[in-house]
């Protein structure tokens, strides 16, 4: 056995994890330039597939699909979008006087000038319409603008779901090394090209394509699933997949704060700087690709993944995919996954365009508060694997289950929360709030891939591309389901936490002779093996 810089088990997995010890050649610590590998990778990803997102109304502006833009208010001063608009920072009203409404109350026209100001009031205060007061880019929700914007949001998670499924086999037959630089070679590319994006049919199909980078996740699990134990896989899973998350949170601020910004500041025009802005994540993948190349292997012992690790005997096929979907747990976890990992895919292409509409705070500060949520996976889907881990320790398989019910429960409660949260409260109660969702949504996260190792481990490549593809799929129902059919800036937040509360309440499902359940240990024949193995 080679010398590690790690202490291993029997199979040469890693029992530790000691994030900074990354010295040695390949052959001696393969384990943390798998994780390394697996973390930055993830993280670039994340950073590529929604660098779009806060620029979403830069981008909507060069497209000419603002409300303003395709209904300009002298000639079409009724629009809807128009009359329910109020600055949030003066208090203004686009309708001076109020609003008539018709008898289903909803809004048809501004209310005429009162006497006297009709007759002897200023230039302004004649006024019935005060267009000067809307935003440079009305794109609030029930417009054209948003719908677009929406629907790219949805095909740039869609994409993800056909290509994590396919990942279970691509994954056997190529490695994890292989398979994560292709995909960001790949994604390079289209991220290169959304500097090319002119109108809205190339909007969405660039996203689309670059919503493929975002299978790097299965990848990232798989990968670290073959380096560590389980006595800390869970742990490490949930470490590498956070870190890698981080990107969702970091590009909100990045694009905007750190690329875009300054562009502008130094004259550049905004149409020309999101678009340079661009290149640089698109470079990054490039970089990242040809290092993983050089210098990670896909196993502890072989520069190249072979299935026999894994005690498979035969080659991977499309009929493993039927036989891990028979298994309802593993249906359940799908599903239990897209409510945590499908919530955050949907804040990340959600929550930087709310703040910008329904708050109407400028991009910087719409960035920032966006980008917290996503910059709570520092640590929090860490803490979910790690309270995963104890939880087994202390109290068996049973410790994982309930980790994974509470986690998600209290992602259900505290999103329900974040709908309540109107425009006419500080901002900070939303960020109050975004926090404490953010942080059991990233639990949530963690404790399932410490689960998902145990599901079947003769197909964990399978089930870990499936339940990752869950997760996507909860990001394309949530935006076809509650974002973009229902016009309230705040119910859609509402209906998404009955969607996750349901699936948590599906928790008691998963039991396995050989772990037990939520309310049960394992059966008597395992409980008394694993007590003589223990003794």
């Amino acid at each position: 056995m080679p010398d590690f810089k790690l202490k291993t088990d029997e199979n040469s997995k890693a029992t530790e994890l000691p994030l900074i010890r990354i010295c040695g050649t390949v052959e001696q610590n393969p384990h943390m330039r798998a994780f390394w590998g697996a973390t930055v990778s993830f993280f670039l990803a994340f950073l590529g597939w929604f660098a779009l997102a806060p620029l979403g109304l830069e981008v909507a502006t060069s497209m000419g699909t603002c409300e303003n833009q395709i209904y300009p208010p002298v000639e079409h001063p009724t629009r809807l979008a128009y009359l329910k608009f109020k600055s949030l920072k003066t208090g203004e009203a686009y309708c001076q006087y109020g609003i008539i409404k018709n008898s289903d109350d909803d809004p048809i026209d501004c209310a005429e000038v009162p006497y006297p100001q009709n007759t002897t009031g200023t230039a302004e205060e004649k006024k019935k319409y005060r267009p000067s007061i809307l935003s440079s880019c009305v794109c609030t929700a029930g417009t054209n603008c948003n719908h677009i914007i929406a629907n790219a949001g949805v095909a740039a998670v869609g994409s993800t779901i056909f290509v994590r499924i396919a990942l279970g086999n691509l994954l056997e037959r190529f490695g994890p090394v292989n398979v994560q630089a292709g995909l960001l070679s790949f994604g390079a590319f289209w991220v290169a090209m959304a500097a090319c994006i002119s109108a809205p049919w190339n909007y969405t199909v660039i996203r689309f394509f670059i919503g493929c980078v975002g299978a790097t996740f299965v990848t990232n699990q798989f990968w670290c699933s073959l380096m560590f134990s389980p006595n800390i896989v869970g742990t490490a899973n949930a470490t590498a997949a956070g870190w890698g998350n981080l990107g969702g949170g970091v590009t909100q601020i990045f694009m905007i704060s750190v690329l875009f910004n300054p562009m502008i500041d130094s004259g550049i025009d905004p149409n020309t700087a999101w678009r340079m802005a661009m290149i640089v994540p698109a470079v990054l993948f490039v970089l990242c690709a040809v290092t993983l190349k050089l210098l990670c292997w896909d196993t502890p012992m072989a520069k190249r993944f072979d299935v026999a690790v894994m005690g498979k005997t035969k080659k991977p096929s499309l009929w493993d995919y039927v036989e891990v979907l028979k298994d309802i747990r593993v249906v359940v976890m799908i599903m239990q996954y897209s409510a945590c990992f499908g919530t955050e895919l949907a804040m990340n292409n959600q929550l930087a365009t709310h703040f910008r509409t329904y708050f109407q705070m400028d991009a910087g500060d719409a960035s920032a508060l966006a980008g917290a949520f996503g910059l709570m996976n520092l640590f929090a889907r860490s803490l979910g694997g790690i309270t995963n881990d104890i939880l087994f320790k202390y109290f068996g398989f049973r410790g994982r289950i309930w980790a994974q019910f509470l986690a998600l429960f209290f992602e259900a409660i505290f999103l329900f929360c974040f709908g309540l949260v109107d425009n006419t409260q500080p901002w900070y109660v939303a960020l109050a709030v975004l926090i404490f969702f953010s942080l059991f949504v990233q639990m949530a996260e963690g404790t399932s891939y410490g689960i998902v190792p145990f599901m079947k481990k003769q197909q964990l490549a399978v089930v870990s591309a499936l339940v990752g593809a869950g997760g996507n799929l909860g990001a394309v129902i949530a935006g076809f389901a509650f974002y973009k059919p229902i016009s309230d800036p705040l119910l859609p937040f509402q209906v998404h936490a009955a969607y996750v509360l349901f699936w948590t309440l599906l928790t008691p499902c998963y039991y396995w002779k050989e772990h037990g359940g939520m309310f049960h240990g394992p059966a008597v024949e395992f409980a008394t093996e694993k007590a003589e193995n223990t003794a």
